[in-house]
C-alpha cells in the first residue's frame, strides 16, 4: 500500500490543523494505521492509532484529548484533527499501516509494527 499525507502547515498556537493520509494500491481496511511525528533532533514519536475498522483507537498522553484520529474506509483516507496546537506539537507527521493482517479491533503504538510509510506533512506550531 502507497501512503500520501498532506494538509501540514502553520498555525498559530491553539488553533486547529486537519492531516490527511489517502491510501493507494491495496485493500485499506485490511490495514492497522497510525501517525507518528518527528522533531528535529528527535525520534519518531507514537501520535495515535486506530484499527481496521475504525472501533478502536489509542493516543499518546500528550495529545489525548485535543488530536482525533479517525478513517473512511470508502475513501481510502486517514485523518488526524488536531486541536488547540502547542509550540511543541511542532513535527514532521507520518501516516502508517501494518502488515494488513492485524485482527480487528487491534492498535499498534509502536514504529516497529507499522511496515508501509507516508512521506511526512510538517506542521510548524508558532507562540
Amino acid at each position: 500500500v502507497q501512503l500520501q499525507a498532506s494538509g501540514g502547515g502553520l498555525v498559530q498556537a491553539g488553533g486547529s490543523l486537519r492531516l490527511s493520509c489517502t491510501a493507494s494500491g491495496r485493500t485499506f481496511s485490511r490495514y492497522g494505521t497510525g501517525w507518528f511525528r518527528q522533531a528535529p533532533g528527535k525520534e519518531r514519536e507514537f501520535v495515535a492509532a486506530i484499527s481496521r475498522g475504525g472501533g478502536s483507537t489509542s493516543y499518546s498522553d500528550s495529545v489525548k484529548g485535543r488530536f482525533t484520529i479517525s478513517r473512511d474506509n470508502a475513501k481510502n483516507t486517514l485523518y488526524l484533527q488536531m486541536n488547540v496546537l502547542k509550540p511543541e506539537d511542532t513535527a514532521v507527521y507520518y501516516c502508517a499501516a501494518d502488515q494488513g493482517r492485524s485482527v480487528m479491533g487491534v492498535v499498534h503504538r509502536s514504529t516497529s509494527q507499522y511496515n508501509y510509510w507516508g512521506q511526512g506533512t510538517l506542521v510548524t506550531v508558532s507562540s
